[in-house]
């Protein structure tokens, strides 16, 4: 799925993973995105989408006809490093006297 778009909310993995979710507009507010995870309330049984911020004594949960839809966490930072063999002149070596990062 592209990272740039949102999917239907019977898609959403419903095994504890965190996921981002788009509100749908309501009384309290204009649309807003939140992070959750579907869980599973020991003392009533009932499932729900808990935020991920939620207080243990006091959760944010929502229904899946409160959601608009849903999309997988950003990943990680890009790989900035090249899996290439740098090919060319070697770097210059290192002034061992310079390990202070040098003067001015």
């Amino acid at each position: 799925m592209p990272s740039s778009k949102w999917a239907g909310m019977t898609s959403a993995p419903r095994d504890g993973s965190l996921v981002l979710v788009r509100l749908y507009a309501s009384e309290q507010g204009p649309s807003e995105v939140d992070a959750v995870r579907w869980s599973k309330s020991a003392r009533s049984g009932e499932e729900a989408w808990v935020a991920n911020d939620s207080d243990p004594f006091a959760r944010v949960a929502y229904a899946d006809a409160e959601l608009a839809g849903w999309m997988p966490l950003p990943t990680q930072m890009p790989k900035l490093r090249s899996d290439r063999v740098f090919v060319g002149d070697p770097p210059p070596p290192r002034n061992e006297e310079d390990t202070d990062g040098g003067g001015i």
